[in-house]
């Protein structure tokens, strides 16, 4: 939406720039025909005077002559301006629609298989979607739950037709990431990929509106929003005239009142899933007893990123109680993520805006003996930072730390309970589970959203798979191909999170110092580094 405007904009300033150079040209032409009879109604006035007044006419019809030549220069002139007004007009509206249809086209033609083209759909949510469609923030407003999408994941989008949907100007690829141990600052890895990016980060809303949007491009389907589940069970047993057994259909009554039968019910339900619990399987894993406290942030205004080019830096920093990271939005704004305890996240929450973006600031830089005797300050936090920096020395350098934060959003600061969980298994007879409801991971390695795209990924080409070889969707015998690809793929990125948070959560000992001399010899080996790369951005194999 604001790449249009801008490019409208600039329509409008070449044709005020025509505008102009047609009224300079008229007002320069001296020789402009009069498309009247101006000298004959002067001949006719001159006939009716008395005599001796010949000198006076003549001088008076010269005046109504030129007066007469701007009224018709002005007419030319108007219509010539109508003319081309209505001209670039109809041609702007008439390229702009052209546009939107061959990319509507475009996503219509991909993406979709026509080989399930055929099947009925249902959405349920319990959420109103109106909102969702209409999503729409200032340039200045950040919402506070964003992601970062790899490029796998922009890949698949692209390929189901959502990502041109999505609102560009409001994306942020970044290109450089650099991670080091609060600890001991001399131990730091850093990745650099010019093409493509790391990840992209993108409000979660703007991707949610994007998917609505698209899947009103596609054939109907039944949606039903502000709706809860209220039960889940198996369909009645068959009467002996029904042509269709349903009993082993899953039967979801809605707080409508109204009941569906689902040959595959897909649970993306979230953490405490109503489906897998109707489908029996177990969930494992543990609470870390840690929040996530989330924020947008604005650095001081400036026109170019580090190094001249617009690149934008990841910063992550991992502190005792756990990873600070800082993921830039587009312009100078940017995604907080701080894991640190129930505690310290309370109180980061009921802090003063001032003593907040201190506390942000103070994170990237000060030791943790220094950060932990701050985090237990009431106020005066803004001075206690300024007074500490200027005595342990703190030098800013981009390349090493990120912008100071200026301010804080209003209203963006909040936070929320960190798990591990993992399902024993992603499907049942006619149930599969897809994202929070499969799995949650820590968020350190912002993988989550990702996950879950190819969760989504991987069960479309199953479904596929078993339509196209004539079996039944909801058979566990055609679902244990998604079961089989994403399980494992999950389960190795959940156990790399769990363990980095671990090893991380040690503040002395031994561990410390081991970490560190593992985190330099790293950061030394490009191979290695570009593997670990490829695995982060989800094109590893």
């Amino acid at each position: 939406m604001a790449k249009a405007r801008l490019k409208r904009g600039i329509e409008i300033i070449k044709l005020a720039n025509r505008i102009e150079s047609l009224r300079i040209q008229a007002d320069d032409d001296e020789d402009v025909d009069i498309p009247m009879n101006s000298g004959e109604m002067a001949g006719q006035e001159l006939a009716k005077k008395p005599p001796g007044t010949e000198h006076s006419l003549a001088t008076s019809t010269d005046t109504q002559k030129k007066s007469l030549s701007k009224i018709a220069k002005g007419a030319i002139f108007r219509e010539v301006v109508f003319a081309k007004v209505r001209e670039e007009t109809e041609l702007a509206e008439r390229h702009k629609a052209e546009k939107e249809a061959e990319a509507k086209a475009k996503r219509l033609s991909s993406g979709s298989s026509p080989a399930t083209s055929h099947l009925k759909l249902a959405l349920i949510e319990s959420q109103d979607l109106k909102a969702a469609k209409t999503w729409e923030l200032p340039v200045d407003q950040y919402a506070n739950r964003s992601s970062s999408i790899t490029p796998k994941s922009e890949a698949f989008l692209s390929q189901i037709g959502v990502w041109p949907l999505v609102e560009s100007s409001r994306l942020q690829p970044y290109h450089h990431m650099r991670v080091w141990d609060g600890l001991d600052s001399s131990s730091q890895i850093s990745f650099s990929s010019p093409s493509p990016p790391i990840a992209t980060m993108m409000e979660n809303s703007n991707l949610q509106r994007a998917l609505l949007q698209r899947l009103e491009e596609l054939p109907p389907f039944s949606t039903f929003d502000s709706t809860k589940v209220a039960l889940i069970e198996d369909g009645p047993p068959p009467l002996p005239e029904d042509s269709l057994d349903l009993s082993s259909f899953p039967s979801l009554t809605m707080s409508s009142g109204k009941n569906i039968f689902a040959r595959l019910l897909v649970g993306a339900d979230g953490l405490n899933s109503p489906v897998r619990t109707y489908a029996g399987i177990p969930s494992r894993g543990w609470e870390y007893g840690r929040h996530g406290v989330v924020a947008t942030v604005k650095y001081p205004e400036r026109k170019k990123y580090h190094e001249g080019n617009n690149a934008a830096i990841a910063y992550q920093r991992f502190l005792p109680s756990g990873p600070i990271a800082l993921l830039a939005m587009s312009g100078d704004y940017a995604t907080l993520v701080w894991t640190t305890t129930p505690g310290k996240a309370a109180k980061l929450k009921s802090l003063a805006q001032k003593d907040f973006v201190a506390m942000v600031n103070a994170a990237f830089r000060l030791d943790s003996v220094d950060l932990e005797y701050m985090s237990g300050l009431d106020d005066g936090i803004t001075e206690e930072l300024s007074w500490r920096s200027s005595v342990t020395g703190v030098k800013e350098d981009e390349a090493r730390l990120p912008r100071l934060v200026e301010s804080v959003q209003q209203g963006s600061v909040a936070s929320f309970p960190l798990r591990y969980r993992q399902a024993d298994s992603y499907i049942s007879s006619r149930v599969a589970l897809i994202g929070d409801a499969a799995h949650t991971v820590h968020p350190l390695a912002g993988q989550g959203l990702n996950m879950g795209l190819a969760d989504v990924q991987s069960l479309a080409k199953t479904i596929e798979y078993s339509v196209k070889h004539g079996g039944d969707i909801g058979d566990e015998i055609y679902l244990d191909r998604y079961n089989n690809e994403m399980w494992m793929q999950n389960n190795r990125m959940l156990g790399v999170t769990d363990k980095l948070h671990k090893l991380y959560g040690v503040g002395s000992g031994p561990i410390v110092g081991l970490r560190s001399l593992g985190l330099k010899m790293v950061d030394g080996l490009g191979p290695v580094k570009g593997w670990l790369m490829k695995q982060a951005g989800g094109v590893g194999t």
